[in-house]
């Protein structure tokens, strides 16, 4: 899939600046060149702005039930080309094709779910004679309307989930778009943004800028035409955007460190099952992917038997044969990285019970034990196959060690007492709690977003057309009629 031009308010257009190039994008696996995208440079990005700018008027006067019957239309687009996009998104990313599909598939539902949300933005009535020395002969009420220009920035470890997260709703809810992909994985972002542009969005709604983030993501950031900025990324590039954003809505899931707590009571094999499967899908490259497992010390031997039982049945390998249950990591560059954090861990005394070996961009799972759990592997994220496994004694110690990082996206526990459970929901500082499960599950209809250093703002999609959407406060004076 080779793209010459860039997508410019629903428009395949020529870049501004000269000849920019074009940049390969390259299979993580075998490093074969899968398709080829323009670079984009400031005149684009000004391009782009000035037809959002445009497009946000015409998309804002268009009636709701309108919007919806294009995103409809572009729901059932991305159905029908679920399968074309499960193999740009395994061909580019380097996951698995199963769960390439898994995340094609959630296409359609998303975007169908913001053309609802998008249809139902109320407001409310205000009881004015509330206030003192006011009557009867004052209406208020609340009037949403779109922001504006939405700038989305999206990470490549789920190149259609997240693009659909944040472009969806914001179209639904009225406003105009300019989607900056990850640079890895720009190839499902236009493949997804093609479904929009063929179920007739209006000119100039819609920009899909690809190339490198670091001039493009602050020109977009800093500009004052940018009403809402909806980021996913890294900590330290979100408090990047957040210092030159300016004056204007942010969005930002940013990095983890998510915590399992394991009690005595807990169905071990169950813990285990779900640690196993939500510690390394898609290579551990997941926001919410396990990375500390908190166990009580009386059943830490019982839980790790059971771990590495459970691990042991994964099989790293091409990302498209059916047997392969953990891809590659996006780059070798990464993996190294990751490889790296097993190796100091060892070094300051966990111990690595099964995998952590290297094969180009591929890590064999991981599993770490008798981990030091204010250590580096436990306090930073590590976005990879790697589960680092700490003790404590009991649940006040592993609550304080859950709340121990900067972090505070999503956390789990397993237990059977209702005491601990409720406990644990109340203490814990995350944004998304799972009792009995993992952090990795995620409803695409629930409220999602981080707290601390995980982020502001929240996604899902009544959320984000909430957090899309601005509302102004109207009062219609009367004269008094007694």
């Amino acid at each position: 899939m080779t793209r010459s031009e860039l997508l410019i308010g629903g428009a395949w257009q020529s870049p501004r600046e000269g000849d920019g190039g074009l940049k390969d994008v390259v299979s993580p696996f075998d490093g074969r060149t899968v398709g080829q995208v323009p670079i984009s440079g400031a005149a684009d990005v000004e391009a782009a702005l000035e037809s959002a700018s445009h497009g946000a008027q015409i998309w804002r006067r268009t009636p709701a039930h309108e919007r919806s019957e294009i995103l409809l239309r572009a729901a059932a687009l991305a159905d029908e080309r679920s399968e074309e996009i499960a193999r740009v998104i395994s061909a580019e990313n380097g996951k698995t094709l199963k769960e390439a599909r898994a995340e094609a598939g959630r296409s359609g539902s998303i975007i169908r779910l913001a053309a609802f949300e998008g249809t139902q933005l109320y407001g409310q009535t205000l009881p004015l004679d509330a206030n003192p020395g006011t009557g009867l002969d004052k209406v208020g009420f609340t009037l949403p309307q779109p922001v504006g220009v939405v700038v989305a920035i999206t990470p490549f470890n789920y190149p259609a989930l997240l693009v659909n997260h944040k472009i969806a709703p914001a179209l639904a809810a009225g406003n105009s778009v300019i989607l900056k992909p990850a640079s890895t994985t720009p190839l499902t972002a236009l493949a997804l943004a093609e479904c929009f542009i063929d179920a007739g969005l209006p000119e100039g709604v819609l920009s899909v800028l690809t190339g490198s983030g670091g001039q493009i993501g602050d020109q977009l950031a800093a500009d004052r035409r940018v009403r809402k900025i909806s980021f996913t990324g890294s900590t330290s590039v979100g408090e990047h955007l957040a210092s030159i954003a300016g004056v204007k809505k942010l969005s930002l899931e940013l990095g983890s460190s998510a915590p399992v707590v394991v009690l005595p009571d807990a169905d071990i094999e169950l813990a285990a099952s779900a640690v196993a499967a939500g510690g390394y899908a898609n290579a551990g490259q997941v926001c919410i992917s396990v990375q500390r497992v908190i166990v009580h010390a009386d059943i830490q031997g019982d839980f790790l038997d059971a771990l590495s039982a459970k691990v042991r049945e994964h099989r790293i390998g091409n990302p498209e044969d059916d047997s392969t249950t953990v891809g590659t990591l996006i780059t070798e560059t990464e993996a190294k990285r990751v490889e790296e954090s097993i190796r100091e861990a060892v070094g300051t005394g966990a111990r690595l019970e099964l995998g952590g070996d290297r094969d180009g961009a591929m890590i064999e799972p991981a599993i770490l034990s008798g981990v030091d759990p204010h250590s580096a592997i436990a306090q930073d994220e590590i976005f990879g196959p790697a589960v680092a496994v700490s003790t404590a004694p009991d649940v006040r110690t592993a609550i304080e060690l859950a709340n121990s990082t900067d972090y505070g996206l999503a956390a789990g526990i397993f237990t059977n007492n209702v005491d601990a459970g409720v406990q644990y929901m109340r203490e814990i500082d995350a944004g998304n709690i799972h009792i009995n499960w993992t952090p990795l599950w995620r409803a695409d209809l629930m409220p999602y977003g981080g707290l601390k250093a995980s982020g502001i703002g929240k996604e899902g999609l009544r959320a984000s057309v909430e957090e899309m959407t601005e509302s102004k406060t109207v009062v219609i004076h009367g004269r008094p009629w007694t």
